[in-house]
């Protein structure tokens, strides 16, 4: 082997030993402790190692269609190097290649020999590809694919190399091995980004998105890919269950934004979501967050987020506020009383009957008018009334059915679930991720919470001053879903979010509440991307039918363990295990045991761990 060759890779000479960079006693350093180079193979400390190159391919290939490389059973390392291959010279080379091509075509007619079908289907994809370069739609790519096979004994070695080839050999791929370089093709496939052998293919920029693990013949391409705009791109959501490739999904490529996650408790739902608000944040989208059981403000604490705890002393909020938007609307007043028909009906767990809503509808809009509040968008930035002004207008007619309503709403504006609705709204839902902690509401204004933080996060998702994308998380849904008014807000809410540049992803444990409805069905079938896990037998001929499972899903998702369950995308589905680094851990985890050990005394205890990532 050329010496310049080895000093320039570091690759060290037959049987020469050479410590490494060494810290605390340890060896850290990158060289082996010996290298032994055979004709084929090497013997890396007392590991042997074969490398074998690509040089053969099949005519066509399918997204991931190394997976089955990637996958094996073994010790595999596969290396992709790519060079461009600059338009002019590529140009040039396809002309030549047509060239070639076409005078062996006439070669034969001239001698009166049959078409070659290799030749003329070389010649159409030839002449193809030189004309998409022309135009700008394609380039073309000198690619290298190496790997390198790892074993501890020779016999081993062999075994595992003739198991590669035999894979090899089914997906149409011709393997050749390093012969007398052995040292050369190893370096090859170590991540120095170093390509010595050489052996390289002409790939054009479509062929070459195959190659990548990070796509998956589970998904469909044009979802799996980086999205159209500049920012932001897929979500690592995690590894292929059934391979070793990675499952990354672009929500804001699909039809809609929203999303569903179905699973029993503690199977790693709000786990799964955490990290794809992490994620997201990386990517500066905005994340609004409804949290009924407060899990995520150790999150939201953790980024710099907001955290409105619903609830809590002094926290209110004014079902009644108008937006303050230069661009108002004249009808503001009117859309904002029927809002209020909605939070009535919520509150008292029951449909109005008809003259209730006419005498609540007068009374709403006396409150706005006793406020100096018209059509006029003008008027808007005067201070709104509240219930418990609606409240008293209701009282002081002599209307029965009005009477008796503001009876049953005087609770809520002067007893013991006073506390939300005494006052003007003093929360501000301002921030890269803001969370509505509903934990410290009573039971009984739960779905009251719930629905006035819809109500909220959709006023700032539709500012048209402010536009920008945003994910609205909503877990544990099923709260909503219970009451009439809230199921049809949020079904509203799935169905315009899209317009507004915002996706809904809706999380719950429940899935009878969720597909038991028609307008629960209706915000599944809303939401492009859908996440399942763990399912309850209970539940699973339920989530079976909605989604068309198989009778291998069905088993998957009964058995799979935490973090592990299907995404669902029309026809497409990929069976995923949730990934997630130290700090991402530390973040996502609700276990209580974890928990107490992270509120240990000891602060360093964690800065010690190392993240694989």
């Amino acid at each position: 082997m050329n010496s310049l060759a080895q000093t320039a890779l570091g690759v060290l000479p037959l049987r020469a030993r050479k410590p490494g960079i060494r810290e605390n006693g340890v060896d850290i350093g990158l060289s082996p402790t010996s290298l032994e180079i055979g004709t084929k193979r090497l013997r890396i400390g007392e590991t042997c190692a074969a490398t074998f190159a690509v040089t053969g391919y099949p005519a066509e290939v399918a997204a991931g269609w190394l997976e089955p490389l990637l996958a094996f059973p073994a010790r595999i390392d596969v290396s992709v190097h790519i060079d461009p291959v600059p338009a002019p010279v590529a140009a040039d080379r396809l002309r030549k290649q047509r060239a070639r091509l076409e005078s062996g075509r006439r070669a034969s007619a001239e001698k009166g020999r049959l078409d070659d079908p290799e030749t003329e289907a070389a010649a159409e994809d030839a002449r193809e590809l030189a004309y998409r370069v022309a135009c700008g739609e394609g380039k073309l790519f000198a690619v290298g694919i190496y790997l390198s096979v790892y074993a501890d004994t020779d016999q081993e070695l062999t075994d595992t190399c003739a198991a590669v080839k035999s894979v090899a050999d089914g997906m149409l791929l011709r393997l050749v091995p390093a012969t007398f370089r052995t040292v050369q093709g190893w370096c090859s496939t170590l991540p120095l980004g170093l390509d010595v052998l050489k052996l390289r293919r002409t790939f054009d920029t479509d062929a070459l998105a195959t190659v990548f693990p990070f796509t998956s013949a589970d998904l469909p391409l044009s979802h799996s890919g980086v999205s159209a705009g500049s920012a932001p791109g897929p979500v690592l959501y995690g590894v292929n269950a059934s391979g070793s490739g990675l499952v990354v999904w672009d929500r804001w490529a699909c039809d809609n934004h929203n999303s569903v996650v179905l699973a029993r408790s503690g199977a790693g739902k709000s786990y799964f979501t955490k990290l794809d608000i992490l994620r997201s944040l990386y990517q500066g989208v905005q994340v609004l967050v409804v949290d009924p059981e407060q899990e995520y403000t150790r999150l939201a604490e953790a980024v710099g987020g907001t955290v409105v705890e619903l609830g809590a002393p002094a926290v209110r909020v004014n079902p009644l506020d108008l937006p303050k938007s230069a661009s108002g609307s004249s009808d503001a007043v009117r859309r904002r009383a029927l809002f209020v028909h909605s939070v009535v009906s919520v509150l008292l767990g029951a449909e109005l009957t008809g003259g209730q809503r006419a005498s609540l509808d007068a009374a709403i809009l006396a409150a706005y008018a006793q406020a100096g509040i018209t059509d006029d968008p003008r008027t808007h930035v005067r201070r709104a009334p509240t219930l418990k002004d609606v409240v008293e207008l209701l009282a002081n007619t002599e209307n029965a059915e009005a009477t008796s309503l503001a009876e049953r709403l005087t609770p809520h504006t002067t007893g013991s679930f006073s506390g939300l609705f005494d006052g003007p709204t003093t929360t501000a839902t301002e921030g890269h991720l803001v969370v509505f902690a509903l934990r410290q509401l009573p039971d009984e204004l739960k779905a009251i919470g719930t629905l006035l933080t819809l109500d909220a996060i959709w006023r700032q998702v539709s500012d048209p001053d402010r536009r920008q994308r945003r994910l609205v998380v909503v877990d544990e849904a099923w709260l909503l879903m219970k009451e009439p008014a809230g199921a049809r807000f949020l079904f509203r809410m799935a169905k315009a979010a899209r317009k507004q540049w915002a996706g809904l992803a809706v999380i719950t444990q429940d899935a009878a509440d969720l597909l038991g409805t028609d307008l629960g069905r209706a915000v599944v079938a809303n939401a492009a991307t859908q996440i399942l896990l763990r399912q309850a037998p209970q539940a699973i001929d339920q989530v079976a039918d909605a989604f068309r499972l198989s009778a291998g899903e069905r088993t998957y998702l009964l058995t799979a363990t935490r973090g592990q369950g299907l995404i669902v995308a029309g026809t497409a589905r990929a069976a995923l295990t949730a990934i997630s680094s130290d700090q991402e851990h530390v973040l996502a985890t609700s276990d209580p045991a974890e928990l107490e050990a992270l509120s240990s005394p000891n602060p360093n205890a964690h800065d010690e761990e190392e993240s694989p990532w």
